[in-house]
């Protein structure tokens, strides 16, 4: 068997194992629209978008994921039960860097899964069967939790515009760690220049627009830096929690401890929390062993910006150079924002087969050159 036919037959498998889960079947289409759905993708996956143009649809693309358009047919379609689960295959296409070893177009198989019910065992249950895909491979699982640093933000004490624009960056770290420390320091002195700032007078009659900006939206920056820096500075202790947060990175347990131990500075961290420890409660029950599962506070802020709560990967230990061989997450916010208005709560992940079967074939590797070594001792 040729190795394109191993990745197709263990698609099939991983597949199968889905749709025996309850999961419908579906399959969204290779080319989709790029003004309506590019957007929802982070600047990594926007980069990295083959888009073309059709006289007939406009600007199209080759999907990048199956979970964006998977998204919108459910919202679109929606009409009497909102809970579903679906299960896809199918090649996605990214641009890589000239040079680079990874693949432009592989294989994904995934799982979703739209439940108002009980999403704490949603995570659960997207987490478990991905992982279960996997079967008996070594790897080093990672999890995380968007919501947790969302929560924190949301219970800073500061204006809502200053939180939104943290919150807007939290997929852009060091993005958000700059506009942090800004808020973190006195702006009054900073905008004196623009005391007495009258748009009319400032720019006079007869100014020319030489720039990208209209003198509209200098006026409205403007009024935005004078705002900002009549508000006080967030203070020195938030700052502290917030450092304390994106520096959790341990075992879930031990993360789990670290977190709460955070709660007496910031309360507003308390819901999030809680859920946290469901969740862990849940897949202890599951009989998954959290003792050996990474969590970092950070992880998935890199990657899409539809994540927003639980993210998870799982990571070759034969090949530590390897891409993720599985990611999933929650994505509530995009389910709002592509039914406009109307939310959904949905988690799901993704599967690659033919980095399994890499991973698979480096084990069986070893283990012959072990077999080898053992027969010539």
């Amino acid at each position: 068997m040729n190795e394109q036919k191993e990745i197709e037959f263990e698609a099939d498998r991983i597949l199968r194992l889905f749709s025996n889960s309850g999961a419908k079947i579906v399959q969204p289409a290779i080319l989709q629209q790029a003004d309506t759905l590019l957007d929802l993708y982070g600047e990594d996956i926007r980069a990295r978008a083959y888009v073309t143009s059709d006289p007939f649809n406009g600007e199209m693309m080759l999907r990048p994921d199956f979970t964006v358009p998977i998204v919108k047919k459910h919202m679109n379609d929606l009409m009497g039960d909102e809970t579903a689960r679906y299960a896809y295959c199918g090649k996605v296409f990214r641009r890589q860097e000239r040079n680079s070893d990874r693949a432009s177009e592989y294989l994904q198989v995934g799982y979703e899964i739209f439940d108002r019910a009980d999403v704490v065992k949603s995570d659960t249950d997207a987490f478990c069967i991905i992982k279960k895909a996997l079967g008996d491979l070594p790897l080093r699982i990672v999890t995380g939790d968007i919501g947790i640093l969302m929560a924190a933000v949301s219970g800073l004490k500061t204006t809502d515009r200053r939180k939104k624009a943290l919150l807007r960056h939290i997929w852009r770290p060091k993005r958000f760690i700059t506009t942090l420390e800004n808020f973190t320091n006195d702006l009054s002195l900073s905008i004196e220049r623009f005391d007495g700032f009258d748009e009319e007078t400032s720019f006079g009659k007869h100014a020319k627009e030489i720039g990208l900006r209209s003198k509209s939206e200098i006026t409205k920056r403007i009024e935005n830096l004078l705002l900002d820096g009549k508000a006080a500075p967030i203070s020195t202790k938030e700052r502290g929690v917030i450092n304390s947060l994106l520096n959790i990175g341990d075992k879930c347990p031990q993360a789990l401890i670290q977190l709460k131990a955070l709660l007496p500075d910031m309360p507003a961290l308390k819901i999030a929390i809680e859920k946290f420890e469901r969740r862990l409660a849940a897949l202890d029950k599951a009989n998954v062993d959290l003792s050996v599962i990474d969590f970092e506070i950070s992880y998935g802020r890199t990657s899409m910006e539809y994540y927003d709560g639980f993210v998870f990967g799982f990571y070759s230990e034969n090949n530590i150079n390897l891409p993720p061989i599985a990611t999933g997450g929650r994505y509530d916010a995009l389910t709002k924002q592509i039914g406009k208005g109307r939310e959904i709560p949905a988690v799901g992940g993704v599967v690659r087969p033919d980095l399994i079967l890499q991973s698979k074939g480096l084990a069986d590797h070893d283990l012959a050159l072990c077999s080898l070594k053992a027969t010539i001792n």
